[in-house]
């Protein structure tokens, strides 16, 4: 019993540590603003796949479509000709008729659909800068003049944001915001801080130029997590990633239970064949369900009781300065689900840890060596 309390002591002590650090690279990053910089205006063609329709989904493909920037294009790609999505995207293109071009029925090229209906947007766009963006997220009016600013330094290779669901109406909605807003973010940042910059780019919004991109080696169509691979070959190549403070709107508030929780562990497995070891340290990010475990061993100790308490305050105060450094206030309705969330956390990762498959938009997919997928037979 003893040795369980020593262990349960080192992963607190760590995540405590882990908490402050996520709270200080936080407010670091997000204080002071950083000045915007005046984008030159340069043709844009903003490239999004299509994979059914998403909560909201037509507020957040006409928000891509009403732009303040004046030189601009929205293609929307479909794999699947009968995909619910389509009469939908037509109807959207009847009112942009000069923004928004659809492409439907593109036979996947690889194992990753994503990719592979991005590989025909990539072929279609008409213009040098490009903006890859998933269709669940919703953009302000000024986003794409946000942006595609930095890639002004020709040292930026791509530009990349967060994002959060800022106001969940459910409490999924509510768990899946807390993971991006409180560990994931955060986490994006200490781990920026470690590699001397940023390596990795997150999905929903990456913005590059078409002949930066060939030189990094373009689209990998049979890898999962190719935002981080994408990113990681930019890198390798010379160039910066910039990730923005400015932090996107998505809204999963018709997501199930069980969708958020595959979601979660294909997203675990994706991140433990991408950065190897580093996976394993993450068991330090789980103070407030290590310390509950601490005081169930310990028979509820005075000692006991009072580390789980600072664990618990700490871990909201770092919560807090996430909620208000994103501007995401209406989380604090939900706050009281932080301990839930921390436990579902803890048992992704553990899940994580181990096994090679992955379920993705139907399919059972199988992860190998460096974020490689094949598609497990039926």
């Amino acid at each position: 019993m003893l040795f369980f309390q020593i262990v349960l002591l080192i992963l607190i002590s760590g995540s405590i540590a882990f908490y402050i650090t996520c709270a200080l690279c936080t407010l670091q990053f997000f204080t002071p603003k950083k000045p915007v910089i005046k984008p030159s205006e340069e043709g844009v063609s903003l490239l999004i796949p299509v994979c059914g329709i998403d909560e909201g989904a037509w507020e957040n493909w006409s928000s891509f479509c009403q732009q303040n920037y004046p030189n601009y294009e929205v293609i929307f790609g479909v794999l699947d000709p009968e995909d619910e999505a389509i009469p939908l995207l037509k109807d959207l293109g009847a009112k942009y008729p000069d923004r928004v071009r659809l492409l439907i029925g593109l036979k996947p090229r690889g194992i990753n659909y994503k990719d592979s209906n991005l590989s025909y947007l990539l072929e279609a766009a008409q213009n040098e800068i490009i903006i890859f963006a998933d269709s669940d997220i919703r953009v302000i009016p000024d986003y794409i003049s946000i942006v595609t600013a930095p890639l002004e330094d020709p040292k930026v290779g791509m530009v990349t944001c967060g994002y959060v669901g800022k106001n969940p109406g459910t409490i999924v909605a509510a768990l899946a915001s807390f993971g991006r807003c409180f560990d994931f973010i955060p986490s994006a940042l200490i781990s920026a801080a470690i590699d001397g910059g940023f390596r990795f780019a997150v999905g929903p919004t990456m913005v590059t130029r078409k002949t930066t991109l060939a030189e990094f080696g373009g689209l990998h169509l049979n890898r999962i997590g190719s935002d981080y691979n994408l990113a990681k070959r930019a890198v390798e190549a010379g160039y910066k990633i910039e990730f923005s403070q400015h932090i996107l709107e998505s809204d999963t508030t018709g997501e199930s239970f069980r969708s958020f929780f595959q979601r979660e562990v294909r997203w675990a497995r994706t991140i433990r064949f991408n950065r190897g070891s580093q996976y394993y340290g993450m068991v330090f990010c789980y103070g407030t369900v290590h310390s509950i475990l601490l005081l169930l061993i310990s028979g509820g100790q005075s000692w006991t009781i009072a580390l789980c308490l600072a664990t618990f305050i700490i871990r909201y105060i770092q919560a807090l300065i996430a909620i208000f450094s994103m501007n995401c206030p209406k989380l604090l309705l939900w706050l009281w689900l932080l301990p839930f969330r921390d436990i579902i956390s803890l048992i992704v990762w553990t899940l994580g840890a181990f096994g090679q498959q992955i379920y993705w938009r139907g399919r059972w997919l199988t992860i190998e060596k460096d974020g490689l997928i094949t598609q497990v037979d039926s």
